[in-house]
C-alpha cells in the first residue's frame, strides 16, 4: 500500500488507515487530533505554520482525556506499542493519580481481573506500567477505559514529556502544600493565644471566635489541599479496597466533623489545628519523597544527555543535518572531533589503516581513547577524539546501543523486587486491621468512662499514626537509589527483582576463557607440520568460527613466519560441534579442528598431554598438528576471588578445556573448586543440580557459548564487550569487561537489600510501637500525623545512606 504523509504532523502511514475527508481528498490526517488542530489553524488564518515547519514533523496530538479510541490508531501503534516474544503487544504508560502503594495495588488488580490483560506491573517510584495484552481478546482503549473507571488517568510513556509531567506534578503538590503550611502556621499562631486562654480564663465569646478562625483556615487545607486523599479513598472504597487515602482523610474528616459539633455550640474542645496538621504533614512528607525520587532517577538523564539531538547525514556529497528518528540503516554519518555518535555503526575507510580514536568512557568506563580502524564499530554516545569520520549505520536510534541502555534502565525502575509485592500485600491487609483496631479503640474507652471525645479522639490517633507510608516506601525508594547508583558505575539491572536474587546468592560459577582469562589466546607452541597444502584448509576452517581459540588460530596463521597461502577455499557442511570444535569437509576430505574430546568423538586417538589449551587439526581422522594456546589472567581475577571468599560466595570455575589446564588456572587465582571438560549442556546440567541442592547460583560466561548455563543460573552475567550479546543473555549488563564490575555488583545488591530490610524493620517497630502508645491514650491526632510523616522520611532519609557505603 502507499505510504503518505499526515497533512499536520507529516509523520509517515499506510494510506489504509489514514482520515481523509470528501470534500478535501488531497488532505490525509493520522488522527482526529491532527484533523482538529489543522483545522483550528485553517479557520484562525494560521496555515502559514506548515510553511514554516517546511519538511519537519511534529509530534501528534493526543486524546487523552476525551477519546480513549485514540490509543486504537496505527497512528499511535507505531510510536508506541512493541510486540512481545511470545506474540503479545505492550506498551509502557504513565499512571496519573498514583500516590500510595495501595494505588498500585489498585490498578494492578483491576487490570489483572481484565479478560485479555496478560500483565500489568506499576511502579512506584516513577508510576509507570509495563501492559502486556493480548489484541485478539481487548483493545487498548478498553485497558485505558478501565484505568480511567477507577479514578485515574493513563498516557503513553513518552521521554520528552516525562519532565514537563513531574514538573507539573511537583507544582501541584508544592501549591497544596503551601496553602496548608500557610494556614497551618496562622493556626498555631491562633493556638497560643487559645492555649494561654485555658490559664488565664478565656471568655465563652472569646474562644468561640478563635474556633470560627480556626474553622476558616483549616477548611481550605482538608478540602483542597486533601483532595487528593479523598479522591484517593472514593475509588478505593468503590473497588472494594481499604488504603492509606482512606486513614488520612477518615483522620481528618472524623476530627472536622467533631470539631463543627462544638463549633455550633456542643460541649467539648475544637481539634480544627489537628485537621490542618494531619493534612499538612502528610503533604509535606509526600513532596519530599517525590523530590528524593527525582534526584535518584536524574541518572537516567545523565545517561540520554549522552546522544545529540542531531546528525549529519552525507549522501551524494550533500551533508544534511536530520534529527534522529530520521536516522536509517544504511546512512552515511559524519562525526566532526569532539562530537558525538548518535547511533551505532561501522567506520568507512579505503584499508584496516588508523583512521581515528573514541572516548568511549560513556559506555565502558574506559578513560584511555580507543583507537579505530576502517570496518571497527562505532557506538551511540561515544565521543570522537581524532579526526573527523564518517560510518555507516547499522541501526536506528530506537535500537542503537545506548538508547538500549536508557531502555533497559527504565524497564529496572519500573520493575518491583518479590519483596516489594510481599509488602504491598501486607499494606493492604495492614490498613483494614487498622480501622478495626481504631473501632476496636474508640468502644473500648467509651465503654470505659462514657467520654465520647475522649474516645473518638483516641480513635482517631490511632487511625493517623498507623498510616503505613513508610511500610510502602520501604521497598521501592532503596530499590531505586540502588538501580540508580549501579547504574552510574556501568552496571545495569534489566529488573530490581534481580538485586534482591543477588544479594541472597551463594555461588558463582566463573567461566575461564574471556572471564577469568583475557579471552585472547596466543598460541605457544605448535606440535607437528602442516604442509603448504594444508595451510588453506586449517585457516579455512579457523576463519569460520568467533570462538577465541579459533581466532587465535587464525591470527596465527596470519603471521609471517606462519602465513598461509591467499587461496581462497570455501568449506562445506560446517558444523559447530559446541564446546568441542569445528567439523567440516572439503571435496572429499573431512576436516576436524578442536579438543581432544572432538577427536575422542571422531575416533580418533591421542595422547598429548598440556597444562595449556590444545587445539587439534586433523584430516580424514588422522592429526596433522596440534597448537599450545596460553591465555593471560584477567586483571583483578585473584582480588575478585579472594573478596568472593570474605563474603561467604563460593566461586567455582567451569570450562571445556581438560583438568590440567583448569587446575592450573584455578591455582593462579586462588579457585578451590573447578570442573573441566564441560560442554555448554554440561554446565547447564550443573548449575541445575546445584540449585537443586538449594544454591542460589549466579553465572558469569561471555555470552556466545554459555548462553543455555546462563539461562539456568538464578542471576546471569554476561561479560565482555559485544553489547548485544551482552543485552540479549545476560540479568546484570557490564558495561565493560571489568572484574571489578561484579565485585561492585555483589556489594551495592547486598547493600540495597540491606537497606530495604533495615526500612521494613523500621517501619515494623514505628507501627509496634505507635499504634499501643496511641490506643492507650496518650497521643492526639496532632502529634500522630507529625509522628506518621517523621516515619517515612525516616525511611527516605534511610534509604539515602545506601550510597555512603
Amino acid at each position: 500500500m502507499p505510504i503518505v504523509k499526515c497533512t499536520h504532523c507529516q509523520l509517515e502511514f499506510d494510506e489504509t488507515v489514514m482520515i481523509r475527508e470528501e470534500n478535501n481528498p488531497d488532505v490525509y490526517f493520522c488522527c482526529n487530533g491532527c484533523q482538529g488542530v489543522y483545522h483550528l489553524l485553517k479557520d484562525d488564518g494560521l496555515d502559514s505554520f506548515y510553511e514554516k515547519m517546511g519538511n519537519s514533523s511534529i509530534a501528534p496530538p493526543l486524546q487523552v482525556e476525551s477519546d480513549s479510541s485514540s490509543f486504537d490508531m496505527e497512528s499511535f501503534r507505531q510510536r508506541y506499542i512493541k510486540t512481545t516474544e511470545e506474540g503479545f503487544s505492550s506498551v509502557d504508560l504513565v499512571i496519573e493519580g498514583i500516590h500510595c502503594a495501595a494505588c498500585i495495588w489498585l490498578n494492578e488488580k483491576v487490570l489483572a481481573d481484565k479478560e485479555g490483560i496478560v500483565e500489568a506491573s506499576i511502579n512506584f517510584t516513577n508510576n509507570k506500567a509495563k501492559i502486556i495484552w493480548d489484541e485478539e481478546t481487548i483493545a487498548l482503549s478498553k485497558v485505558i477505559d478501565t484505568i480511567r473507571s477507577i479514578g485515574y488517568n493513563a498516557y503513553p510513556y513518552d521521554r520528552s514529556k516525562e519532565d514537563i509531567k513531574a514538573t507539573k506534578n511537583k507544582k501541584d503538590y508544592f501549591m497544596r502544600m503551601a496553602i496548608a503550611v500557610f494556614a497551618s502556621m496562622n493556626i498555631m499562631m491562633i493556638d497560643v493565644a487559645k492555649y494561654a486562654g485555658f490559664f488565664t480564663g478565656m471568655k465563652e465569646e472569646t474562644l468561640h471566635l478563635v474556633h470560627v478562625a480556626e474553622f476558616i483556615f483549616s477548611t481550605p487545607v482538608l478540602f483542597y489541599s486533601g483532595w487528593i486523599f479523598f479522591k484517593g479513598a472514593y475509588f478505593g472504597l468503590k473497588n472494594r479496597i481499604v488504603n492509606m487515602d482512606l486513614l488520612v482523610s477518615a483522620g481528618a474528616t472524623l476530627t472536622y466533623i467533631y470539631s463543627l459539633y462544638v463549633l455550633f455550640g456542643g460541649a467539648g474542645h475544637s481539634y480544627f489545628d489537628s485537621v490542618a496538621m494531619i493534612i499538612t504533614f502528610v503533604l509535606v512528607g509526600k513532596y519530599l519523597e517525590v523530590i528524593g525520587k527525582k534526584n535518584a532517577v536524574d541518572t537516567m538523564d545523565k545517561i540520554r544527555s549522552q546522544v545529540p539531538h542531531e546528525a549529519t547525514i552525507v549522501k551524494d556529497g550533500i551533508k544534511t543535518v536530520v534529527p534522529l528518528d530520521k536516522i536509517e540503516v544504511g546512512d552515511i554519518l559524519e562525526v566532526k572531533t569532539g562530537e558525538k555518535a548518535t547511533v551505532d555503526g561501522m567506520l568507512i575507510g579505503s584499508s584496516n589503516d588508523f583512521i581515528g580514536t573514541f572516548d568511549e568512557s560513556s559506555l565502558s568506563g574506559e578513560s584511555l581513547p580507543v583507537e579505530k580502524r576502517a570496518g571497527d564499530s562505532v557506538y551511540s554516545g561515544t565521543i570522537n577524539s581524532g579526526q573527523v569520520v564518517r560510518y555507516t549505520a547499522t541501526k536506528n536510534y530506537a535500537n542503537s546501543t545506548l538508547n538500549s541502555m536508557v531502555t533497559l534502565l527504565e524497564d529496572a525502575l519500573a520493575s518491583k523486587p518479590q519483596i516489594e509485592d510481599t509488602t504491598n500485600e501486607l499494606s493492604k491487609y495492614f490498613s483494614i486491621t487498622i480501622l478495626l483496631l481504631a473501632v476496636a479503640t474508640f468502644a473500648g474507652w467509651y465503654f470505659y468512662n462514657g467520654d465520647f471525645e475522649n474516645a473518638l479522639i483516641i480513635a482517631i490517633s490511632v487511625i493517623v499514626i498507623a498510616c503505613p507510608c513508610a511500610l510502602a516506601l520501604a521497598t521501592p525508594i532503596a530499590s531505586l537509589i540502588g538501580i540508580s547508583w549501579a547504574a552510574e558505575k556501568g552496571l545495569l539491572f534489566k529488573e530490581a527483582k534481580f538485586i534482591e536474587t543477588f544479594s541472597k546468592a551463594d555461588t558463582i560459577i566463573l567461566d575461564k576463557t574471556g572471564t577469568i582469562t583475557e579471552g585472547k589466546l596466543t598460541v605457544k607452541r605448535v606440535i607437528g607440520e602442516i604442509s603448504k597444502e594444508q595451510l588453506p584448509l586449517l585457516y579455512a576452517l579457523s576463519d569460520s568460527s568467533t570462538h577465541p581459540v579459533s581466532q587465535a588460530i587464525k591470527n596465527h596463521l596470519e603471521s609471517e613466519a606462519f602465513a598461509p597461502n591467499r587461496t581462497i577455499i570455501e568449506l562445506e557442511n560446517i558444523e559447530q560441534v559446541q564446546g568441542k570444535g569445528l567439523k567440516a569437509k572439503y571435496k572429499d576430505m573431512i576436516l576436524l579442528g578442536g579438543n581432544s574430546e572432538l577427536l575422542k568423538e571422531n575416533q580418533i586417538e591421542s595422547d598429548l598431554e598440556s597444562d595449556y589449551t590444545l587445539y587439534n587439526f586433523a584430516i580424514d581422522g588422522k592429526i596433522i598438528a596440534s597448537f599450545e594456546l596460553e591465555d593471560g589472567i584477567k586483571e583483578g581475577a585473584k582480588e575478585l576471588i579472594v573478596y568472593l571468599n570474605s563474603i561467604d560466595v563460593e566461586p567455582i570455575m567451569a570450562t571445556g578445556d581438560h583438568n590440567r589446564v583448569a587446575q592450573r588456572v584455578a591455582d593462579e587465582v586462588g579457585i578451590k573448586s573447578y570442573q573441566s571438560s564441560l560442554s555448554p549442556t554440561d554446565k547447564a546440567n550443573y548449575i541445575s543440580v546445584l540449585k537443586e541442592q538449594g544454591k542460589r547460583v549466579v553465572m558469569v560466561g561471555d555470552g556466545i557459548n554459555d548462553a543455555l548455563a546462563l539461562s539456568k543460573a538464578d542471576v546471569a552475567i554476561a561479560m565482555g564487550n559485544g553489547a548485544d550479546v551482552a543485552l540479549a543473555v545476560s540479568d546484570v549488563v557490564i558495561l565493560n569487561n571489568s572484574l571489578k564490575a561484579i565485585e561492585e555488583s555483589f556489594m551495592i545488591s547486598r547493600r540495597t537489600f540491606q537497606f530495604i530490610k533495615q526500612n521494613l524493620g523500621l517501619s515494623l517497630v514505628y507501627n509496634i510501637l505507635t499504634i499501643p502508645i496511641a490506643m492507650a491514650g496518650y497521643v492526639i491526632p496532632l502529634v500522630a500525623a507529625l509522628s506518621m510523616s517523621l516515619s517515612s522520611l525516616m525511611v527516605v532519609g534511610n534509604s539515602m545512606r545506601i550510597r555512603r557505603g
